[in-house]
C-alpha cells in the first residue's frame, strides 16, 4: 500500500453522494470522495462550476440538498471545532478596525480563552507564517495584500485546527505573492502534520500543491476524476514546475475540467 492510500484509510473528510441545488438549479451532483488525515487535497474546476458550494457543504456552513458529509465519522451539522477557514478575500475575512492581534486572536478569545494566553498563542501563530517580525499593532488594511493573507492564515492557525478548508485563497494577490504563499502553506501543512482541503481554478496551483486533485466538470459538476499528484513532498517553484511529470499531470487536469476525452488516467508515480 502507498503512503497515500494509507492517508486514505484514515479519512478526515468524506462527502458521500453530495449533491446541490438552488431552486429548479443544480449545481452538484452526486459527489463522493474523501481527505485522508494529514493529506493535501485540491478541488480544482472552471470558474462558475459550484466549487465554492461544494466547500460551504464540505465545512458545515451549508447543507448540502442531498447526501452527507463526516468528518472523522461524524455527520456534519456545522462547523467542527476543529475545522478552520480560509477565504479569498482577505480585506472582508479581517476585521479592518482591529489589530492584527487581535484579529488573529479573535476564535481564541470567542472559545473562552484568557487573553493573556490569546495573545501569546497569535504571536505564535503569527511567527508561523512569517510574520513574527510585524508590528501586531498594525491594522490590516496598513498591510499589503499577501501579508493581509498571512495573517488571515495565522488566524486559522492559532487555535491548532486539524483540518484547514481554503477558498481561492491565493486569487487576490499578485503572481510572486502567490508563489510565496503556495510554499508558506505547503510548509505548514508539512510541519504542522494539517489536512488542508484547497479549492482553486488554477491547474498550476493544485498540480503544484496536492497530494490528490479531484477534478470537477459538468453541469451540475461532478467529480470527473480523482487524481494522485505523486511528485512527492519536497516541491520547488522552478525545479517542480520544469519536471515531464508536472507537465502531464497540468494536461490531463485540464482535458478533465474541460470534459475532453483522455487516453486514460495518469499513472502514479512512486
Amino acid at each position: 500500500m502507498t503512503q497515500v492510500d494509507q492517508r486514505i484509510a484514515a479519512p478526515a473528510l468524506e462527502a458521500a453522494a453530495l449533491g446541490h441545488h438552488y431552486g429548479e438549479h443544480h449545481v452538484l451532483k452526486d459527489i463522493s470522495f474523501e481527505v485522508g488525515t494529514g493529506e493535501f487535497v485540491c478541488i480544482v474546476g472552471p470558474s462558475g462550476v459550484g466549487k465554492t458550494t461544494l466547500l460551504r457543504c464540505l465545512s458545515g456552513l451549508q447543507d448540502p440538498s442531498v447526501g452527507s458529509v463526516r468528518f472523522r465519522g461524524a455527520q456534519v451539522a456545522g462547523p467542527p471545532r476543529e475545522l478552520a477557514l480560509v477565504f479569498q478575500d482577505y480585506s472582508r475575512s479581517l476585521l479592518p478596525w482591529a489589530s492584527v492581534l487581535d484579529n488573529v486572536s479573535l476564535p481564541l478569545r470567542a472559545g473562552g480563552m484568557r487573553k493573556r494566553a490569546a495573545g501569546e498563542a497569535a504571536r505564535a501563530a503569527l511567527g508561523e507564517v512569517g510574520l513574527g517580525g510585524a508590528d501586531p499593532s498594525a491594522y490590516p488594511w496598513q498591510l499589503s495584500g499577501g501579508m493581509q493573507q498571512r495573517v488571515a492564515i495565522a488566524r486559522a492557525l492559532a487555535y491548532q485546527p486539524s483540518i484547514v478548508l481554503m477558498d481561492e485563497p491565493f486569487a487576490s494577490v499578485d503572481a510572486q505573492t502567490r508563489a510565496d504563499l503556495e510554499d508558506l502553506v505547503r510548509r505548514l501543512q508539512v510541519d504542522l502534520g494539517l489536512t488542508v482541503l484547497l479549492v482553486t481554478h488554477d491547474i498550476d496551483e493544485a498540480v503544484y500543491l496536492a497530494d490528490r486533485i479531484v477534478a470537477l466538470a459538468g453541469s451540475p459538476a461532478g467529480v470527473a476524476e480523482v487524481v494522485t499528484v505523486g511528485l512527492g513532498p519536497e516541491r520547488d517553484q522552478l525545479d517542480t514546475k520544469l519536471l515531464p511529470r508536472f507537465a502531464e499531470l497540468r494536461a490531463h487536469v485540464y482535458r478533465l475540467i474541460r470534459g475532453a476525452r483522455t487516453s486514460g488516467p495518469v499513472t502514479t508515480e512512486e
